[in-house]
């Protein structure tokens, strides 16, 4: 058994079970910080040091357990934190949020209780689920988790400082790089225009919504939920976008394209579908049909945003002016965005480098 006691302090990690024992109150109490298997000693360290300081301003652990001892099991909070949390988030966030709920929260511990949960719980629960369902979903579910045990220690569920998932290391983040070239650009151009040529009206006003993509380098979903009431001369202001509400500012071509889509009667969205009477909800179907025909696998519709910062990059315009255009609210998002081709990083590297020369040669004079 490892023992941490605040004055003396004994060690021994030889054991089963991490303990802390301390005075508080008058009274020697011993807190049980966990397994020794599980624990390693650092950590254990970390934690016994807590509870100390915690005795010393009178805050007394073992008391707490106690009175968190009526928590609910962990699918009862969770449905409690999305009946409280849930209705201040955005529509588009509940929407996503509880997706991952039904597919990868609900029912994931089915015998504990929020107060109990371990970390070692938790980490076994996220490999399981990176294998299942990939690194991305994984790690969106263990943030709301981690939001959700916040909450837990704030209304009194668990002891303050307890939180099983804030230990548990993220899976690493794969950054696509992928962009359009030029020459890639004017073959899906050459798709687009054939598309919005047609005298299918949905198809029109999908092939538009790409080709919009492209030119302002918005989201998805902010192109496809765009109203009529929405455009502004040469502005689009946005109502709810992952940042907030923001103004997109249209060139010539993007606000020609907007002119060009055909208005259906009383209806406030601007990409209607025609066939079925409602929003246009997605272009992947003919996004897919572009792509294999300009013969551009790899690319997704997402990837458009990349090709928009990338050449706004290329053109000279510094990341500060393309974050602002992207709607972004760190500058270190709009870098993720922004890449260059090789033809561009040849061209940079032959001017420092004749800048270098010139250097050298006058210093030599």
């Amino acid at each position: 058994m490892a023992c941490f006691y605040s004055a003396p302090v004994v060690w021994n990690l030889t054991a089963v079970d991490n303990i802390v024992q301390t005075r508080i109150g008058g009274r020697v109490r011993t807190i049980t910080i966990g397994p020794a298997s599980v624990i390693t000693r650092h950590q254990a360290v970390m934690v016994a040091r807590q509870v100390i300081a915690h005795a010393r301003v009178g805050h007394d652990p073992a008391t707490a357990r106690q009175r968190i001892r009526g928590a609910p099991r962990m699918d009862d909070f969770i449905a409690e934190y999305w009946e409280k949390c849930a209705p201040t988030w955005k529509p588009s966030t509940q929407e996503t949020a509880g997706g991952y709920r039904r597919c990868h929260i609900d029912g994931a511990f089915p015998d504990a209780y929020v107060d109990s949960l371990s970390e070692a719980e938790v980490i076994k629960w996220f490999v399981a689920l990176t294998d299942r369902s990939g690194p991305g979903a994984a790690n969106r579910c263990l943030e709301i988790l981690r939001a959700a045990f916040n909450k837990a220690e704030k209304w009194g569920y668990r002891v303050e400082n307890t939180n099983p998932c804030l230990a548990v290391r993220q899976n690493k983040r794969n950054h696509r790089t992928r962009f359009l070239s030029d020459d890639e650009l004017v073959r899906v151009g050459a798709m687009l225009a054939e598309a919005r040529s047609s005298d299918d009206r949905t198809l029109h006003a999908r092939a538009s919504a790409i080709l919009l993509l492209i030119l302002t380098g918005c989201r998805v979903s902010e192109v496809l939920g765009l109203h009529w009431t929405d455009l502004k001369g040469k502005r689009l202001l946005l109502r709810d976008t992952k940042t907030g509400p923001r103004t997109v500012w249209l060139g010539d071509e993007a606000r020609e394209i907007l002119v060009s889509i055909p208005r259906a009667a009383k209806q406030p969205w601007i990409f209607w579908n025609w066939r079925y009477a409602s929003p246009i909800k997605s272009v992947q179907d003919l996004w897919a049909q572009v792509r294999a025909q300009a013969k551009l696998r790899d690319v997704r519709l997402h990837d458009l945003r990349h090709t928009f910062a990338s050449h706004a990059v290329m053109g000279k315009e510094n990341l500060p002016m393309i974050g602002k255009l992207l709607g972004h609210a760190l500058v270190a998002s709009t870098a993720r965005y922004a890449h260059f081709d090789d033809d561009h990083l040849l061209e940079a590297t032959e001017t420092i480098g004749a800048a270098i020369e010139r250097a050298m040669l006058t210093g030599s004079l």
